[in-house]
């Protein structure tokens, strides 16, 4: 078993609009925009990077908005709902600031002894809220929701599978523990993690195949804590029998890449350079920063791109 892994390090969906997209995570759920950039397969597309004041590994929300690309159709062989921490005692404000801002989809209920506020993206992502006692993680509160109820970070994420036990085995080997199940989810847990510390697999096994489009979780990433370890759990995962790609850099993090099971593309990501390698902490986001091999677009996409805050 594994144990180089320390939880979640980013989440990555697709999106239909960058300046809904942006809006929605800047100005309704106050997180920080702290990266700007492009698509590094398809440059004419941003990669919008949402979370706290300096993007720690677990706390990030990122986008590949592609204009006017088809809904996703929800299924098995994907990420179902992505969670995030909140205080307790904190789903009123986030009730009301939430139907203010006309977001769909809210409802209430709980698991495993946690209360959830679910919601819907503007793509008709699947979110939820989770209230968590004394969570330790620092808020970004620059966008307007106060330290009392700020989002802290990712709380867990769900995989909607048809059938759990491959995957489940592929977690447990990446060093979770099952710490719990219960109408047909089973909950596993990173101990010692970083915060984002929870997976949950929900078995479906009557529905059919998810379809990739706006709104659809394209990647789930694993926090590593250096290059060092990410090469130990690649060699693991590749004896193991997995296809694992080999390492690409990412300019804020190291990446690998591979299928599980169930269908859902995992990737182990490291939490060194940071987003702060090219710009200052006080100015994250605000520039659009290309990679080497696409600075040369720079005129184009600038004329191209949709502006975010328009």
């Amino acid at each position: 078993m594994l144990d180089q892994i320390k939880g979640l390090h980013h989440v990555t969906s697709m999106a239909a609009s960058a300046r809904t997209n942006n809006r929605f995570f800047t100005d309704t759920l106050g997180l920080r925009r702290v990266k700007k950039t492009v698509n590094f397969d398809a440059p004419d597309v941003y990669h919008l990077y949402y979370g706290d004041e300096v993007g720690t590994p677990g706390s990030v929300m990122t986008y590949f908005p592609f204009p006017h690309i088809a809904r996703g159709r929800p299924g098995s062989g994907e990420v179902g709902t992505t969670l995030f921490s909140v205080p307790e005692g904190s789903f009123g404000y986030w009730r009301e600031r939430l139907t203010k801002a006309g977001v769909e989809g809210l409802k209430t209920d709980s698991a495993f002894g946690e209360n959830r506020l679910h919601f819907a993206g503007p793509d008709g992502d699947g979110f939820a809220l989770v209230e968590v006692k004394d969570d330790p993680r620092e808020a970004w509160t620059g966008n307007g929701v106060g330290e009392d109820h700020a989002i802290r970070g990712f709380h867990s994420a769900s995989l909607r599978l048809r059938d759990e036990g491959a995957t489940a085995e592929l977690l447990k080997f990446m060093g979770y523990d099952k710490v719990d199940a219960k109408d047909g989810v089973q909950r596993l847990r990173i101990p010692g993690g970083n915060g984002a510390d929870v997976i949950d697999i929900e078995t479906m096994p009557n529905i059919n195949g998810a379809r990739l489009g706006a709104g659809s979780v394209h990647h789930i990433a694993f926090a590593v804590e250096n290059r060092e370890k990410q090469l130990e759990v690649r060699k693991a995962l590749i004896d193991t029998g997995y296809n694992v790609t080999p390492v690409i850099d990412r300019d804020y993090f190291w990446a690998i890449y591979f299928r599980t099971p169930g269908g859902v593309l995992f990737e182990i990501a490291t939490n060194e350079p940071g987003f702060d390698r090219d710009e200052d902490t006080a100015h994250l986001g605000e520039a659009l920063k290309l990679p080497t091999q696409h600075a040369h677009l720079r005129a184009m996409l600038e004329e191209h791109l949709e502006p975010l805050d328009a």
